[in-house]
């Protein structure tokens, strides 16, 4: 399933694609349990709600998905499909717990990185819940920064809590995958290794357009992502060339904290990035970023002046 949170007047909703629509999940529960005679519990009507429920959850989802591919009849008065171009479109996870990233984790960004080196062990920094936004929402250039950059990052929603789960377990933890933009301002960045800084200002954390169940990407270690800036390509990799996958990231971050369901973890970007292209090339206001990853979909950006 693709699983997105979608907002339709001024109600948020938790929702799936089914046959071109975007199905209201709870709302299609509904209405198959009072067709088919069940007194079932409803589904949540918000993600992070629904994955802390679990397999049952997901389980109910695809039935009501499975219902509506039927085209059934709806009680009069009842919405319970949208065309995507009446709905907005939100970060799939609209307020994760916890944002964890891995850096130099693909071997041609490490490549590309003169100060870089192979890592021992995985490298992680935190982006913060308050950067993050949804499709087509702007990416403010903030006053800060003269070198705003882009990466395009494969990321992982958590999907059960996880403590020191071992490599051959994790993958069963993960509720499914999403796109991550890692906005950086590098200067800031880079300037006394103010990492917190430079990845965290508003908006430096897009995320969508949506959350792709784990049975539909059953490899995720070779998946093929792209960034392009105004329609040319700027990254062009696949997560087959990672330098630590998924099972040992994830085991090493549950080794040290406890993960939730809802946490984002993303694993890194591919070469191409602005600040090493030669010569270097920074976003700017005006520019759009759309982000590719095969499976999953776009998610694309304006930049505006902050």
């Amino acid at each position: 399933m693709k699983l997105y949170t979608f907002e339709t007047g001024t109600e948020r909703r938790l929702g799936a694609a089914c046959n071109g629509q975007m199905i209201d999940l709870a709302a299609a529960y509904s209405t198959m349990a009072s067709v088919r005679g069940l007194k079932a519990p409803l589904l949540p009507s918000e993600m992070l709600a629904f994955l802390r429920l679990g397999e049952p959850a997901a389980q109910a989802a695809r039935e009501a998905v499975a219902f509506m591919a039927k085209r059934p009849a709806v009680p009069v008065g009842q919405k319970v499909s949208y065309s995507f171009d009446e709905i907005k479109l939100l970060a799939p996870v609209p307020r994760p717990g916890k944002i964890l990233c891995s850096g130099i984790n693909y071997r041609g960004h490490m490549e590309e990185n003169p100060g870089a080196k192979m890592p021992a062990e995985p490298f992680f920094f935190s982006k913060l819940p308050s950067a993050v936004i949804g499709p087509n929402e702007p990416i403010i250039h903030p006053p800060q920064t003269a070198q705003l950059d882009y990466e395009v990052e494969f990321a992982v929603v958590i999907g059960c809590r996880m403590k020191a789960t071992p490599e051959n377990e994790v993958m069963a933890c993960v509720a499914g995958y999403t796109i991550l933009h890692d906005v950086s301002a590098r200067d800031v960045q880079f300037k006394d290794n103010q990492i917190t800084l430079g990845k965290n200002f508003d908006t430096f954390c897009p995320l969508g357009p949506c959350v792709v169940t784990t049975d539909e990407m059953p490899n995720p270690g070779n998946v093929r992502l792209r960034s392009l800036l105004n329609g040319k390509v700027m990254q062009d990799g696949s997560t087959a060339d990672w330098v630590f996958p998924l099972p040992v990231l994830l085991n090493r971050l549950s080794r040290v904290m406890t993960l939730e369901p809802g946490d984002v973890v993303s694993t890194g970007t591919p070469a191409g990035v602005g600040v090493f292209r030669k010569p270097p090339l920074f976003l700017k206001p005006g520019d759009v970023v759309r982000l590719e990853i095969d499976g999953i979909g776009a998610l694309e950006n304006p930049v505006v002046a902050g």
